[in-house]
């Protein structure tokens, strides 16, 4: 069984080709997981405020401004959605 943790979405880009990036981070904003969906898929299957995130497909925050930037966004998040709303 694959150890997970849940993640918050903490940033949502729309890029060209109608594809989006979404960013799902740990609370502590210590690490990251970024993956991209077509507006497509979006509609089918939108986006939740969380998600369970398998710790080995999670990146490191390098940038300390941007950790506390998804420690931010992750509690403003929590605070205002449960984990399945759709956002």
């Amino acid at each position: 069984m694959t150890e997970t943790v849940q993640c918050w979405l903490v940033e949502r880009d729309y890029g060209q080709k109608n594809l989006v990036t979404l960013v799902y981070a740990t609370p502590d904003g210590e690490r990251a997981q970024t993956s991209q969906r077509s507006t497509t898929m979006l509609r089918q299957r939108p986006a939740t405020a969380a998600m369970d995130v398998p710790v080995d497909e999670l990146q490191q925050v390098e940038d300390s401004e941007e950790r506390e930037q998804y420690r931010r966004e992750v509690e403003r998040v929590r605070s205002n959605f449960d984990p399945d709303d759709e956002i």
